[in-house]
């Protein structure tokens, strides 16, 4: 029987993040979410992306979840949305990854889902600006970015928070959501509550 090889592949760009827990998130720190429950996602932008021989660079896919407890406590519920303008192959090569097939953040979070609905192909539109950065993709998830204010001078803050261990980034700036919004599979609206941005760069296998 033949063996199969493993599509080797690498990403780089950023990614927007969001949730319910308060500004900083304990989550990125190993505590359990401010509410005891996590509903939050990421949208990430690649800059430049393979995966074997299909280029996906400038593509845009965002997943939005659900979880009951914290995130490694499973049972969570998932939306993909995948960037409408990417052809066949980018499609298929941006499901895999999403799937966790190939590794990658997505091969840790694919464990602690038991529902993903199917993927959906909506157009992107995302904005890097640091803490103003915004994505948005279709009407199924609104995520715009503001800067921490200090609450009693309205001063903005600009924190950053480095993670070394860190699976969807390890350098990521601290932010609020003015607007999270998620309306497709799974729904909720936390705008207001902790948001970040960050690079990535991930490879498989």
């Amino acid at each position: 029987m033949a063996t199969q090889v493993a599509t080797n592949w690498k990403l780089t760009g950023t990614v927007l993040i969001a949730c319910n827990c308060d500004y900083g998130c304990p989550c990125n720190f190993n505590a359990l979410p401010t509410h005891g429950h996590c509903e939050g996602g990421w949208a990430w932008h690649v800059q430049e992306g393979r995966y074997g021989d299909i280029d996906v660079s400038g593509l845009s896919f965002a997943v939005a979840a659900d979880w009951p407890q914290a995130i490694h406590q499973g049972n969570g519920e998932a939306a993909v949305l995948i960037d409408e303008k990417a052809n066949e192959a980018q499609r298929g090569a941006v499901r895999t990854l999403v799937s966790g097939a190939a590794g990658g953040p997505w091969g840790i979070l694919k464990n602690t889902w038991t529902k993903v609905h199917e993927p959906q192909y909506v157009p992107f539109q995302v904005e890097l600006a640091d803490q103003r950065s915004r994505a948005k993709a279709g009407n199924a998830f609104e995520l715009e970015m503001q800067p921490i204010k200090n609450p009693v001078t309205g001063v903005e803050a600009t924190p950053s928070a480095v993670l070394p261990q860190g699976f969807v980034s390890k350098n990521i700036q601290l932010a609020a959501s003015k607007l999270f919004r998620v309306q497709d599979g799974v729904r909720y609206d936390h705008s207001g509550q902790y948001a970040a941005v960050g690079p990535f760069e991930y490879s498989g296998p």
